[in-house]
């Protein structure tokens, strides 16, 4: 049991890092969708890479990129015994690479590994989850500090429920609560989507608000322990950014 927990494990590197073909992300997905532990891992990673993704330049693939690496895939002998491929990360760097854990792999032995980690989902009853995909939220906003800096990440589902991430370290005075606003209009003013415990990943739940919009305004405030005692933003701002709405919305 621990080897395929280990192996899942594993899997959620590869998946945070977008090298897994779609199949294999849906297959991984269902399993993720009822194993908290294997979605707070993915989520811990994706936290780390946050910063990474919103500094670094985009850059352009060499030209030819995909016909060599097409050329070098179908070169890779389809025989040869399938395994399970080691973790991207954390992998023991005195262990030789082998056809089976290089990135370049047939996509099909990925897929029989992750297959394998689904079987082990099905057996402790996560079968399920393969009728309900993982929710897309429907607009997303980076929060920058004072300075432009990346804070935190909102995932707005419109349907009364947020995801805040952070991806910096903030320092909340004792005596003080960080509390997440959203600005669906100026008629309505500023709403409150929860206060945090922290600076934590959190689930954020708000009644009663009209679907989120593209340009929406999301911010987050320090206010006294437990939060505004207005109803209304009082504190400074720590963070804020604009939503994007995703693709397919």
């Amino acid at each position: 049991m621990n080897g395929f927990q280990d192996d899942l494990t594993g899997f959620a590197d590869d998946y945070a890092l977008g090298l897994m073909s779609p199949a294999a992300a849906d297959l991984f997905e269902a399993v993720m969708a009822k194993d908290p532990a294997l979605a707070e891992r993915v989520a811990h990673i994706r936290d780390a890479l946050m910063p990474l993704d919103l500094t670094a330049t985009p850059q352009d693939l060499p030209q030819g990129f995909a016909a060599r690496l097409h050329d070098h895939v179908a070169g890779i002998p389809q025989d040869a015994p399938v395994a399970l491929p080691a973790p991207m990360l954390g992998s023991d760097p005195t262990v030789a690479p082998t056809a089976a854990n290089l990135p370049a792999a047939p996509v099909r032995r990925w897929m029989a590994g992750v297959a394998a980690a689904l079987v082990l989902g099905v057996a402790l009853g996560f079968g399920g989850a393969l009728q309900r995909p993982a929710p897309e939220p429907v607009v997303m906003a980076v929060l920058l500090g004072p300075e432009g800096e990346p804070r935190a990440v909102v995932s707005d589902f419109g349907n009364d429920t947020a995801q805040i991430r952070f991806v910096a370290d903030i320092d909340v005075p004792q005596g003080f609560s960080l509390q997440t606003w959203t600005l669906p209009s100026a008629q309505m003013g500023p709403q409150s989507l929860g206060v945090l415990d922290g600076p934590q990943a959190t689930v954020l739940h708000a009644a009663d608000l009209p679907a989120p919009g593209d340009n929406q305004l999301y911010e987050i405030t320090l206010e006294p322990e437990g939060g505004s005692p207005t109803g209304r933003p009082t504190g400074p701002i720590i963070a804020k950014g604009l939503a994007a709405a995703q693709s397919g919305v």
